[in-house]
Protein backbone atom coordinates (compact mmCIF):
# COMPACT_ATOMS: atom_id res chain seq x y z
CA UNK A 1 0.00 0.00 0.00
CA UNK A 2 1.02 3.72 -0.93
CA UNK A 3 0.36 7.13 0.62
CA UNK A 4 -1.91 7.66 -1.73
CA UNK A 5 -3.55 4.32 -1.45
CA UNK A 6 -3.90 5.56 2.15
CA UNK A 7 -5.41 8.50 0.98
CA UNK A 8 -7.75 6.99 -0.72
CA UNK A 9 -8.98 4.48 1.69
CA UNK A 10 -9.40 7.68 4.43
CA UNK A 11 -10.98 9.79 1.42
CA UNK A 12 -14.20 7.06 1.30
CA UNK A 13 -14.50 8.20 5.24
CA UNK A 14 -13.99 11.34 5.55
CA UNK A 15 -16.03 12.27 2.38
CA UNK A 16 -12.54 14.37 1.13
CA UNK A 17 -9.95 13.90 -0.54
CA UNK A 18 -8.47 17.33 0.60
CA UNK A 19 -9.37 16.99 4.54
CA UNK A 20 -8.05 13.09 4.06
CA UNK A 21 -4.74 14.22 3.34
CA UNK A 22 -4.24 17.01 5.80
CA UNK A 23 -5.69 14.13 8.58
CA UNK A 24 -2.59 12.16 7.30
CA UNK A 25 -0.09 14.95 7.18
CA UNK A 26 -1.50 16.30 10.74
CA UNK A 27 -0.78 12.98 12.08
CA UNK A 28 2.92 12.25 10.39
CA UNK A 29 3.90 15.25 11.47
CA UNK A 30 2.88 15.00 15.07
CA UNK A 31 4.93 11.40 14.95
CA UNK A 32 7.93 12.99 13.83
CA UNK A 33 7.82 15.82 16.55
CA UNK A 34 7.21 13.20 18.78
CA UNK A 35 10.04 11.15 18.10
CA UNK A 36 12.68 14.01 17.78
CA UNK A 37 10.85 15.33 21.15
CA UNK A 38 10.49 12.78 23.18
CA UNK A 39 12.26 10.07 21.62
CA UNK A 40 9.31 7.54 20.81
CA UNK A 41 5.85 7.09 19.72
CA UNK A 42 2.97 4.62 21.02
CA UNK A 43 0.41 3.71 19.21
CA UNK A 44 -2.14 1.07 21.21
CA UNK A 45 -3.14 -1.98 19.01
CA UNK A 46 -0.89 -1.11 16.59
CA UNK A 47 3.13 -0.54 17.95
CA UNK A 48 5.90 1.81 19.29
CA UNK A 49 8.19 3.69 17.70
CA UNK A 50 11.90 4.62 19.38
CA UNK A 51 14.85 6.74 18.10
CA UNK A 52 18.03 4.35 18.78
CA UNK A 53 21.53 5.51 18.21
CA UNK A 54 23.76 3.64 16.02
CA UNK A 55 27.66 4.08 17.27
CA UNK A 56 30.19 4.57 14.85
CA UNK A 57 31.46 1.17 12.98
CA UNK A 58 34.16 0.36 10.43
CA UNK A 59 32.40 -0.78 7.00
CA UNK A 60 33.60 -1.83 3.67
CA UNK A 61 33.24 0.38 0.21
CA UNK A 62 31.95 -2.41 -1.78
CA UNK A 63 32.84 -1.64 -5.15
CA UNK A 64 36.42 -1.18 -4.14
CA UNK A 65 36.53 -3.28 -1.18
CA UNK A 66 38.38 -0.27 0.82
CA UNK A 67 37.58 0.17 4.40
CA UNK A 68 35.60 3.02 5.61
CA UNK A 69 34.40 4.83 8.74
CA UNK A 70 30.79 4.86 9.34
CA UNK A 71 29.86 7.67 11.48
CA UNK A 72 27.30 7.49 14.26
CA UNK A 73 23.96 8.07 13.97
CA UNK A 74 20.41 7.84 15.15
CA UNK A 75 17.28 5.91 13.27
CA UNK A 76 13.85 4.80 14.02
CA UNK A 77 12.98 1.52 14.98
CA UNK A 78 9.32 -0.05 15.22
CA UNK A 79 7.94 -2.83 17.04
CA UNK A 80 4.59 -4.14 16.72
CA UNK A 81 2.46 -4.21 19.42
CA UNK A 82 1.01 -7.83 20.39
CA UNK A 83 -2.69 -7.16 18.82
CA UNK A 84 -0.68 -6.42 15.32
CA UNK A 85 1.02 -9.70 15.42
CA UNK A 86 -1.57 -11.84 16.54
CA UNK A 87 -3.78 -10.21 13.59
CA UNK A 88 -1.27 -11.44 11.08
Amino acid sequence: MTKKDLLDQIAKVTGSKKSAEGALDCILGEIKKSLKKEGGFQLAGFGSFKTVKRAARKGRNPRTGEAIKIKASKTVRFSPAKALKESL
